[in-house]
């Protein structure tokens, strides 16, 4: 299982949900770090083209987050989380 980290952006992205909505992204997140290595064989997470270790993942048909792991500590770290209109834009990592 993967430890799961949030950053300080990814929390400002979920202050626009309604807290149905985060509860619901929450448990999505959660699911994401359980069972990542057989998600990575899914479309539902993806590597994202011309970034070497970044993914999307899909948590319903309008929210993505996106994200990055550290193979060798277990970790993803949520960079931002948001509608799939809106997600992509201006990405700066």
């Amino acid at each position: 299982m993967y430890k799961l980290l949030i950053s300080e952006v990814a929390e400002k992205d979920l202050e626009k949900f309604s807290v149905d909505e985060r509860i619901f992204i929450a448990e999505k997140l959660k699911y994401l770090a359980e069972n990542f290595e057989v998600l990575k064989r899914t479309k539902k997470v993806k590597k994202l083209q011309g970034y070497d270790k970044y993914y999307r993942y899909v948590i319903s048909r309008k929210i993505r987050a996106i994200f990055e792991t550290e193979d060798d500590k277990l970790i993803i770290l949520i960079l931002r989380v948001g509608k799939r209109k809106d997600i992509y834009k201006d990405l700066k990592f």
